[in-house]
């Protein structure tokens, strides 16, 4: 109904964005479901903004709104019921699962790398962030039609496995590695990250790994390869799948390329025996590129994945979800990309987050040996999920373990996703739980309660052609729903722009809200009302589950 609104306001000179940027939904329902606040067409206008409202709601003629009113500077928009109705409940009804999905991105490709946790170490909740905000990143980008490669960029090259190869040579343990590989090495790097002499041989070790050294080859393959079982066991468990998995380790013979074509424009410089670019006149300090013995770096590598990327799968965008503490080094790659001849620097956009902390609001930490393993998160997860189940309904064991996953997917997914990603927050597994208020059991057990109540009409099949039956007997409750309803695309929309999933997160947990004050306040079944009511329920449940499905969540139909 929002560009209705842009249609009505489009003879006021001011552009469809211009005006689409403008218009505001008011958080007091007395003041309409849409509104336009008139300063920057006043200031246009040289002319009274209060003036300006009046003039606008008195000339705009249209049989959408059931009124158009000034309210001091703002012009509020009363949507017709009946417009309302037939302009949402058709396309939800006979959309289904693509409802609020569009062309937006039609014939565009964008890559994003997401997760990327490091080998040889535990999935610890540091990466899954990062897996969690990506997934719902590349499921909104797909609902608009954009053509979305998922990489999943391991840490796996780099001074720190130097690091492990010498610890692992000295204090590795054949028979504890069989038993938990992952636990095993886990331990080694806490206890060589204590002894400074580790520093030089970690140096040593990874001169020999990027030289080609078969001993430091095999031990590096190794760890890769028992870490790799370990991820995959995980991302089943999450339900995130990638379209390509990759690594640093790719691009360790692609160096020479790269130092060639920073040499060629010149950016290369050298600083006590390693090479540097000098990013200082633009506020981003110095990049090293490539250390006094040889080796290389970090941004080194992304150089070359980048270019590399770009080639593969030309794509027109590039985003790269990883944490806030990398905020410096995007800045300096984009930067370096855009001083080597690259336009395409401009389409690449990290993505950030804040920290998981612990309860006492500190940051986990692998080297201090303070970390939590994705599995046993899970496991827990699943447990306390099981054990609220068992609280509320006997139900088979088989059924027990279906809701199970799917109530602790939905808490730990929706206990990240609700929060502004910038943001830090406390990791709180008991508070994810929760059956009321804002979590994702709460939502689940929402749209679990819709389809209870579409199942006891005999009559009523789920999929009855409504169109052209549609009451106008309906109260502001039941439209302050379907308002909610008819905004989703927009808000799909809303959440790509800002590449932020908690703008849908928010969406669904308002939903939900107002579906239990609808379901609390208004009989459906036998009311007088109940095939319109029913179709409430019905578009309610599609649409929450949309959401849901944005988010990575996957639905309940009992709970």
């Amino acid at each position: 109904m929002k560009q209705e609104v842009i249609s009505a306001l489009s003879s006021t000179g001011l552009s469809k964005s211009e005006i689409e940027s403008l218009v505001e939904v008011p958080k007091d329902e007395n003041l309409g479901d849409y509104a336009f606040p008139t300063f920057a067409l006043a200031k246009k206008l040289k002319k009274n903004p209060v003036e300006v409202a009046k003039d606008l709601a008195k000339n705009i003629k249209s049989n959408e709104f059931e009124k158009v009113e000034a309210t001091g500077p703002y012009v509020n928009f009363f949507v017709s019921k009946k417009i309302l109705a037939e302009r949402t409940l058709p396309p939800i009804q006979f959309q289904g699962d693509k409802y609020g999905s569009s062309s937006l991105g039609r014939n565009k490709k964008i890559v994003i790398e997401m997760s990327s946790p490091n080998i040889a170490k535990p999935f610890g909740i540091g990466h899954l962030r990062s897996t969690i905000i990506g997934n719902s990143l590349a499921k909104i980008a797909s609902f608009l039609g954009y053509t979305v490669t998922t990489i999943n960029y391991l840490g796996d090259w780099g001074t720190p496995f130097g690091k492990l190869i010498a610890g692992y040579k000295e204090l590795g343990n054949e028979k504890k590695f069989k038993k938990d590989p992952i636990k095993h090495l886990y331990d080694i790097y806490v206890e060589i990250s204590k002894k400074e002499e580790y520093e030089k041989k970690g140096r040593e070790w990874f001169k020999r790994l990027e030289q080609g050294d078969k001993e430091a080859l095999r031990i590096w393959k190794l760890f890769k390869s028992v870490s790799l079982k370990e991820f995959d066991e995980i991302y089943k468990m999450l339900t995130v799948k990638f379209d390509v998995i990759s690594g640093e380790s790719n691009y360790n013979t692609k160096m020479d390329a790269v130092l060639e074509d920073l040499k060629k424009k010149k950016l290369l410089k050298e600083s006590e025996g390693a090479l540097i670019v000098d990013l200082e006149k633009y506020g981003l300090g110095v990049s090293l590129i490539q250390k006094s013995d040889g080796a290389t770096l970090y941004v080194t590598r992304d150089l070359a994945a980048a270019l590399d990327r770009k080639k593969e799968y030309g794509f027109d965008r590039m985003i790269y979800e990883v944490g806030a503490e990398q905020k410096l080094h995007f800045k300096q790659l984009f930067k370096i990309l855009e001083l080597l001849g690259y336009s395409w620097a401009q389409e690449c956009v990290h993505v950030d987050h804040g920290l998981y902390l612990d309860s006492d609001g500190k940051k986990f930490s692998t080297r201090k040996g303070k970390t939590v393993f994705m599995k046993d998160i899970l496991e827990e997860t699943k447990e306390l999920a099981r054990e609220e189940i068992v609280k509320r309904e006997k139900v088979p064991k088989n059924e027990r373990e279906k809701r199970a996953a799917a109530i602790a997917l939905a808490a730990i997914f929706y206990g990240d996703l609700k929060n502004n990603r910038v943001h830090d927050m406390i990791f709180d597994l008991e508070r994810f739980l929760a059956f009321e208020g804002d979590t994702g059991p709460y939502l689940l057990y929402t749209y679990a309660r819709a389809k209870s109540i579409l199942s006891k009409p005999a009559k009523y099949q789920g999929n009855l052609d409504y169109t052209g039956k549609y009451s106008l007997d309906y109260d502001g409750v039941e439209k302050k729903l379907l308002v909610k309803l008819s905004r989703f695309p927009e808000i799909v929309v809303h959440a790509y722009n800002d590449l932020s999933p908690h703008i849908i997160a928010n969406y669904a947990y308002e939903l939900a809200q107002l579906f239990n004050e609808f379901y609390h306040s208004h009989p459906v079944i036998g009311s007088d009302n109940e095939l319109f009511r029913l179709q409430l329920v019905f578009v309610s449940s599609q649409v929450l589950k949309n959401a849901l499905s944005l988010l990575g969540i996957p639905v309940l139909e009992k709970m």
